[in-house]
């Protein structure tokens, strides 16, 4: 029975500004949160969305430079476009729906069309400028939270006309955080490949790129090439490609600047001609997977009216545009192999190589199949989900990969059957660097996990949205996860690049006392609880399974910290791997020995 306290009336329904609920929703805007410590935390999209206005003036042929500074946790960007319109300043960054994106005169090819983007920076800042220099004349507003505290406007003879943005990210819903240089140099480099001839500037640094994707491509793939980068542009469709000696399909997509990690229907364009083109010259009809195998590639399309499957705008799904895309990367294939005979032969070598190699991979998986169906009950140690990728609630779709009878117990207890999926493994796998791809059908762990995933014949066939590698926090769930995290950067890098692979952060501590309990995740949150919660006990968890299922729930929930698992690029993944991973070496020996704990 309801306690006469709950009451249920017309002054329990709140209506939020937009800004306000920006506020108080803040991950459905910018995703996770997070310190500064990896590339997609959330301080890092407020700079993407004020760089992305930025770059949408340059691609609408207005202004060839973009400076970006960043000093003492302060943002600001100048571009040298049109300038906003003065009389809209305002709610241009502060009303939802509000700009000039919906408006295809003004802005063709933009990636932000829901009208959100400066909305979010501004109410997720403790102070945030907007200055628009237009004819001579500027206008600014500073806010502070999204409200407004200040405006001005004036002359600004001297002035070339643009838009300069300044915030700081807000402490209350990002707490401690640090910039990293480094993550936002990066993004600029990839910036100025998308939007050849744009020079950027991040914090005096220059960054332009001549050669567009081509040059993306080539710093990604480094040595590892076959044959060097095969590269193709037009108006609204850039490509670049090149074989190399790893395993699977990595590919780079874009749509209107925005990296599509799902891919879609600009990609399956892109592989179509690639295929198609290939026949054609070579006048066989080799398979899309021998043409693709070890393939290296990135695309860029400009889109007027872009749909995409999901807000997080990770997979384009135009139809209207496959048949153009494929019939002019068919062309290009074609063209590039008549006039370069010596890399066509290169070309024709690796499909004839990965053919040979496909036929006894097949050989092997028939082998490793008929093994698993004999003891087919026994394996894969999966505790399935109902809804997969795929689905209509496949977005969320996670699988943990754990260790343990108890860790495993824990989250199956507290688990979402509808969306959480549990896979353990038995001890520590086998370390797969360095082995052929038929080693991994041979070895039954490795075997069984790439069931559980639905990727033992093909990548595309991923079960599930996200990959969580769930291990303890001490050496030895260290150990497994690196060997983990082995498997898939050898045989499945496009996993990791494609964004599907995560690290579960789970408490190191609880300190609690009769009143209250906080969970902590680092030494520092352990010493503020314990100065904040008198008569306290401290509680160290060493593994997964010390942590009851009444209590692993929450940190599986919707509360779940995971850690995205990203590389810098291609060409370091085999010197790390050779590193951590490769025969013992005096310098790993140091290494270990130095960053103990």
């Amino acid at each position: 029975m309801a306690q006469a306290s709950q009451v249920y009336d017309e002054s329990k329904i709140k209506t939020l500004s937009s800004l306000e609920h920006i506020r108080l929703r803040s991950g459905m805007y910018i995703g996770r949160l997070g310190d500064g410590s990896n590339s997609e935390d959330g301080i890092y999209i407020l700079v993407k969305e004020v760089v992305d206005n930025a770059i949408d003036e340059y691609i609408m042929g207005f202004g060839k430079k973009v400076e970006i500074k960043h000093e003492n946790g302060t943002i600001s960007c100048r571009d040298y476009g049109r300038g906003i319109p003065h009389g809209k300043l305002v709610e241009c960054v502060s009303v939802i729906n509000t700009g000039a994106k919906y408006n295809d005169e003004v802005f063709q090819f933009s990636v932000g069309l829901n009208g959100v983007g400066t909305k979010a920076v501004n109410a997720l800042s403790s102070y945030f400028l907007i200055r628009s220099y237009r004819e001579g004349q500027y206008r600014e507003a500073i806010f502070e939270r999204g409200v407004l505290k200040k405006e001005r406007k004036g002359s600004c003879t001297g002035h070339a006309d643009g838009t300069y943005v300044e915030f700081i990210p807000d402490t209350q819903i990002f707490h401690e955080y640090g910039f990293v240089d480094e993550f936002i140099s990066r993004r600029m480099w990839i910036y100025a490949c998308l939007n050849r001839g744009l020079r950027i500037y991040y914090n005096g640094e220059k960054f332009e790129s001549k050669k567009g994707l081509y040059d993306l491509l080539d710093n990604e793939v480094g040595e590892t090439v076959l044959y060097p980068v095969i590269y193709h542009g037009s108006d609204k469709l850039e490509i670049a490609f090149t074989h190399t000696a790893n395993y699977g399909e990595t590919h780079f997509s874009f749509v209107n600047g925005q990296f599509t990690s799902d891919g879609g229907t600009h990609l399956s364009a892109f592989r179509e001609g690639l295929l198609k083109g290939v026949n054609e010259f070579s006048k066989k009809n080799y398979s899309g997977t021998d043409v693709r195998e070890g393939i290296a590639g990135a695309i860029a399309v400009k889109v007027q009216d872009p749909v995409f499957e999901s807000q997080t705008k990770n997979k384009l799904g135009n139809t209207d545009i496959r048949s153009w895309i494929a019939n002019e990367v068919k062309s290009a294939v074609v063209d590039y192999m008549h006039k370069n005979p010596e890399t066509a032969k290169i070309i024709e070598n690796k499909i004839i190589t990965n053919e040979k190699l496909r036929k006894e991979l097949s050989a092997v998986k028939k082998e490793a199949k008929a093994a698993a169906n004999k003891i087919s009950l026994n394996i894969p140690k999966l505790k399935d989900c109902k809804h997969h990728r795929g689905d209509a609630k496949g977005d969320m779709s996670t699988i943990f990969i754990t260790e343990g009878v108890s860790a495993t117990g824990s989250m199956v207890s507290c688990r979402d059957v509808y969306t959480q999926a549990i896979y353990s493994l038995r001890g520590k796998p086998w370390n797969s660097y360095g082995r052929g791809r038929t080693a991994i059908y041979k070895n039954e762990e490795l075997f069984n996990l790439m069931m559980a995933l639905g990727i033992e014949n093909d990548v595309e066939e991923l079960r599930y949205e996200r990959i969580v590698i769930a291990t303890d926090a001490d050496t030895d769930g260290f150990h497994i996860r690196n060997l983990v995290l082995t498997f898939f950067l050898n045989y499945f890098e496009e996993l990791v690049i494609g964004s599907h692979l995560f690290i579960l952060e789970t408490p190191l501590f609880r300190v609690r006392n009769k009143k209250e309990t906080r969970y902590c995740y680092s030494e520092r949150e352990r010493d503020e609880a314990m100065k904040a919660l008198k008569g306290h006990e401290v509680t160290r968890f060493k593994g997964l399974g010390e942590i009851s299922p009444s209590e692993f729930g929450q940190f599986i929930g919707k509360d779940m910290r995971i850690t995205p698992v990203g590389i810098e690029s291609m060409k370091s993944v085999p010197e790390l791997l050779a590193f951590y991973m490769g025969k013992n070496t005096p310098q790993r020996r140091d290494y270990i020995m130095e960053n103990m704990i």
